[in-house]
């Protein structure tokens, strides 16, 4: 129709104010369809927003409706197809036999109403961690991360590590709600608004307190509507941090997504120490992502490698040096535990980590100060989904809950696996294999 009017406006004689007022109005009409889905033009943080961006302003998924506005919700759900029972297996009892997500109090366990820090790098693939890579890229191979390095000997972590998805909007379903992300990812799907129990609400159930960090704008990436779906009390972004004294406000906001790492992780370990006891906090990156760019007084500080994410790298492991520095000071700390892990990884040098389950490859550290959980390398397969039913076996959680991983402390090596779908292809890892199928049929058994 624009085109149309502008033809019509350049080949009629008289340009009449009725026509030019028409044109301006329906070209006015036509940007505010296009910005209005998509949540605006200033903010790249914040676009596009979802069906699942209203659980941010419900207290229960079956308020969301009130939320939501049938055009758009129609738009957003454009091209996506249900969920179907595929019919693999003849009955519910079949389908038990073989894998239930469904996981029971565990029993004859060491327990621990410890606190809990997870920590989600954002491109922290495994490929740039040297200590994790001497048997792969071989002993020369330094890396771009001396902290988490040191970090190895001090934790527990597995050498064969999976994210379970390939976007940051992947990460934290997989990472706090023990869903991996099939097909597309779970918060663009209608089970997005269904009540979902993470790890905070089931922690909460004990009494634990929560919060979730993300030092980008409130409403990025629709984390805080998912935060707060899945449990988490509060939410803390940039516009918190902004406003606290003790550091520079939007000074320290990088010009693009979010607070710069090192102040807003030296900030989160600040902000923890104002919550009570038990707690159970989720911090977010930002500054390891495109344009790849570091604080002017780090720049030429840090190994420039052979690819631009390498610097930013260096930086985010740095950060995470900083944040660990001001959290020995504080109280919580011998009584925390963190976890490390990433979103999804990012710009890859190696052909190790190009192939179809190397671009999976990431970290899954688990670190105890007090020294409760054995360090070292662990055998045996972990993923993503895995930190939700470990973490929540280890705190002590009496009841029933839903989790598509397993506890890595309790379950034997050769019963721990992956899973992962990467173009509408399925892989399933475990032991030393990696079984391809496509929905129907297997399409590849490969030796990892």
């Amino acid at each position: 129709p624009v085109a149309y009017v502008s033809w019509r406006l350049l080949h009629c004689r008289k340009r009449s104010a009725r026509w030019i007022t028409g044109v301006i109005c329906g070209c006015a009409a036509l940007i505010l369809l296009i910005l209005a889905p998509i949540g605006g033009w200033r903010h790249r943080d914040i676009r596009p927003i979802a069906i699942s961006n209203a659980n941010a302003y419900t207290r229960h998924p079956s308020e969301t409706a009130l939320v939501l506005n049938t055009p758009f919700t129609m738009i957003r759900s454009i091209g996506n197809t249900p969920f179907v029972n595929p019919g693999y297996f003849t009955d519910g009892k079949e389908l038990e036999s073989v894998y239930s997500p469904l996981h029971h109090p565990a029993t004859g366990v060491f327990t621990s109403r410890k606190n809990l820090c997870v920590i989600i790098i954002e491109s922290f693939g495994k490929e740039y961690i040297g200590g994790m890579n001497r048997d792969i890229l071989g002993e020369e191979y330094k890396g771009y991360t001396p902290f988490t390095d040191s970090l190895l000997s001090k934790s527990a972590w597995w050498r064969h590590s999976y994210g379970n998805g390939q976007k940051s909007i992947d990460g934290m379903p997989s990472i706090l709600a023990g869903i991996p992300s099939f097909v597309r990812p779970f918060v663009l799907t209608p089970q997005a608004v269904n009540k979902i129990k993470g790890i905070p609400a089931l922690l909460g159930e004990m009494g634990y307190s929560s919060a979730f960090f993300h030092g980008a704008r409130t409403g990025s990436m629709g984390f805080d509507g998912f935060a707060r779906s899945i449990g988490f009390e509060k939410y803390y972004g940039r516009e918190d941090f902004s406003k606290d004294p003790r550091f520079g406000g939007d000074k320290d906001f990088d010009g693009y997504w979010a607070i710069w790492d090192e102040p807003f992780l030296k900030w989160y370990a600040l902000k923890m120490t104002e919550m009570k006891q038990p707690f159970v906090t989720a911090v977010f990156t930002a500054s390891n992502h495109h344009p790849f760019r570091v604080p002017e007084q780090y720049e030429g500080k840090f190994p420039s490698g052979t690819m631009k994410i390498h610097p930013t790298v260096g930086y985010t492991d740095n950060a995470l040096r900083e944040f660990f520095a001001v959290a020995r000071q504080q109280p919580w700390y011998d009584n925390t535990i963190f976890i490390i892990t990433n979103d999804h990884t990012n710009m890859r040098e190696y052909d190790e980590y190009k192939s179809d389950i190397g671009i999976f490859y990431g970290p899954v550290i688990i670190f105890d100060p007090s020294g409760n959980i054995e360090a070292g390398e662990r055998g045996g397969i972990a993923q993503q989904t895995d930190i939700l039913p470990t973490m929540v076996n280890y705190m002590g959680y009496g009841k029933d809950y839903i989790a598509f991983g397993c506890d890595l402390f309790n379950t034997p090596e050769d019963k721990t696996w992956a899973v992962s779908c990467l173009n509408g292809i399925y892989q399933f890892v475990k032991g030393d294999r990696i079984l391809k199928f496509d929905g129907t049929k297997p399409v590849g058994l490969y030796d990892i």
